[in-house]
């Protein structure tokens, strides 16, 4: 299906092939795509969406891969449900699994996976035959399982479970893709047009579900509803045996401690540190790229 226009100011920043796909109980998921060969999906997580890694997939113009850039549904330009409790993480590995179903049917893969992008990805790809299809894993400030003995939550996800407050300033105040700023490294690294992009295919009230629902998907107890498919995801990567690479913005708020906790997950997998912040791919999209290009050579060999 043909996906939905855009407006000439933000076109011009995503010179990509577009569609929309049918991923099941109605839902449509957008997709932006550029070049050909070994197929490399870049996944998003809250509030964003594919355009954020536009940067990453420009600098890899030229290289013989096809970069698949899908918009979560709920989020960017894909269907966006008026039920919170449409968004589990079950619900978005299984779009998302039908989605790779569709756009890349058979044959290897590479995944590139950042914030609920990372475990969405992984739960997908932990179905089998999907599995065995893996070629390659690129993780940028994500999770890829359960978390910790003894973990707090951080101030945002308190935040984001309070009663009322926390409805009005997602729901009605636009939070937090008006402040995306703030868990940059670099705070002008989102300004401008930039975070128009951001803010823009969440502009109505009603289409504003899914950034609160995604941050009550982030697990505050053990017996949280997202910890068995958690655990799925990270049984993928435990047992994954091919090129793997971490690249990580230090300055995150969000994640940036978690770090040290996918280094022992993946020991073989060569660690980029950086000062970028949550949203690394506008800071640093070089170093993004060459991790990508890196996992892909050694997949092919």
């Amino acid at each position: 299906m043909h996906a939905p226009a855009l407006p000439d100011w933000l076109a011009r920043q995503l010179p990509f092939r577009r569609a929309l796909v049918p991923v099941g109980d109605g839902l449509h998921m957008h997709v932006m795509e550029q070049g050909a060969g070994l197929p490399v999906v870049m996944l998003h997580g809250n509030p964003t969406w594919g355009y954020l890694w536009r940067k990453v997939a420009l600098a890899l113009a030229g290289e013989p891969l096809r970069i698949i850039l899908p918009d979560l549904i709920g989020l960017g330009l894909s269907d966006k449900p008026r039920d919170p409790a449409a968004h589990t993480l079950e619900n978005h590995g299984r779009w998302l699994g039908a989605l790779l179903d569709a756009v890349v049917p058979d044959g290897r893969l590479v995944f590139v996976g950042q914030d609920w992008g990372g475990p969405i990805g992984l739960r997908a790809l932990a179905e089998h035959p999907r599995a065995s299809r893996v070629a390659g894993l690129v993780l940028a400030n994500t999770v890829i399982g359960p978390p910790r003995p003894g973990f707090k939550s951080t101030t945002f996800h308190r935040f984001a479970r309070l009663p009322v407050v926390a409805d009005v300033a997602f729901r009605v105040a636009g939070f937090p893709q008006n402040a995306l700023w703030f868990a940059q490294g670099d705070k002008r690294s989102i300004r401008g047009e930039v975070a128009r992009a951001y803010r823009w295919p969440l502009r109505h009230f009603a289409d504003r579900v899914a950034p609160l629902a995604l941050a009550r998907m982030v697990p505050d107890n053990d017996a949280h509803p997202s910890i068995a498919s958690l655990r799925r995801c990270q049984e993928l990567v435990d047992n994954f045996k091919g090129p793997t690479a971490i690249v990580w913005g230090d300055r995150d708020p969000v994640l940036g401690g978690v770090r040290t906790h996918i280094e022992r997950h993946l020991p073989d997998a060569p660690v980029t540190r950086t000062q970028a912040g949550h949203f690394l791919q506008e800071e640093v999209p070089d170093a993004i790229a060459a991790a990508v290009r890196d996992v892909t050579r050694r997949a092919r060999s």
